[in-house]
């Protein structure tokens, strides 16, 4: 059994690839950037359909996205998200029907209203990267018209050693660690009464592998159905490090992201026997430690 994972250096292809690869799949991965691993843009039509021919995988994994809202990233996510899952979906159509594809989705293409947010409520293409994100799902329900088994989880915020910085949780984590050690520089923050999930990348490839291996849920939530305050994130590392972080943070004025709870109804993926394994605070024990 072959996978393609395209989107492997990031920390969710990181924990996926780590998976499979205990399953005895032989793992094959794709990054922009990354010289271990075959470097290409899955934008490029012809790219996607070269690799496709030669290695008719039995599972491709479109997890490449750079997780941002802000405009200047319309045609970045446009390529990637969009284009990206248009040309996977066509590649398999043509040369390898028998993949099983999996699309990237996220809880912010829903319209929020605050209630805990499932994979049958509405769409709302309020960013640049929501329009990115709707448009590859119904890419995917067309193709599944045609056959194909193309499957979406729509992912909530989840996190783990290998964010980058420029994700506030990691910033956070990070700011705290070199202050613990004598730094005396200041947290820069907006506003952290913000509520979200905080998910580990680990159990979410867990629900992502069970997805594939039924025939029964295509799309789904993925989250872990609780909701915490970026506050409650500070604390709870500031804890682990005996700091008082008020002393050292600064907070400047921001719009809020998320004006209701961004929170997840995760009833049909744990429908297949999912559950998250890891709490906020084993995920700030995990990332404080790294």
């Amino acid at each position: 059994m072959r996978a393609l994972i395209i989107g492997v250096a990031g920390q969710d292809g990181f924990y996926l690839k780590e998976l499979l690869t205990r399953s005895k799949i032989e793992c094959i991965g794709l990054s922009r950037s990354n010289g271990d691993w075959i470097t290409g843009d899955v934008s490029n039509r012809q790219f996607v359909e070269v690799l496709v021919r030669r290695y008719e995988p039995d599972y491709i994994f479109h997890l490449a996205a750079n997780s941002t809202i802000r405009h200047e990233a319309v045609i970045e996510n446009h390529d990637t998200i969009s284009t990206g899952a248009i040309n996977i979906l066509e590649a398999v159509y043509k040369y390898s029907r028998k993949t099983k594809v999996f699309l990237s989705g996220s809880g912010l293409q829903f319209i929020n209203k605050g209630m805990p947010i499932s994979e049958n409520d509405s769409f709302d293409a309020s960013s640049a990267y929501s329009v990115s994100r709707v448009h590859s799902v119904y890419a995917a329900r067309y193709y599944r018209t045609l056959g194909l088994k193309v499957y979406v989880g729509y992912f909530f915020n989840h996190d783990s050693p290998f964010r980058s910085e420029r994700h506030v949780n990691q910033k956070i984590v990070q700011a705290l660690k070199r202050i613990a050690n004598g730094s005396n520089e200041t947290l820069q923050l907006g506003d952290i009464s913000v509520m979200k999930e905080f998910g580990f990348s680990g159990d979410i490839v867990k629900a992502i592998w069970m997805m594939m291996n039924n025939d029964e849920i295509f799309e789904a939530v993925i989250g872990t159905g609780k909701a915490y305050s970026i506050q409650d994130w500070l604390d709870v590392c500031a804890e682990y490090l005996s700091l008082d972080w008020k002393q050292n943070t600064k907070f400047e004025e921001a719009p809020t992201i998320h004006k209701h709870p961004l929170v997840s109804d995760p009833t049909s993926i744990m429908r297949l026997g999912w559950t998250p394994q890891v709490n906020i605070h084993q995920l700030a024990d995990l990332m404080v430690n790294t």
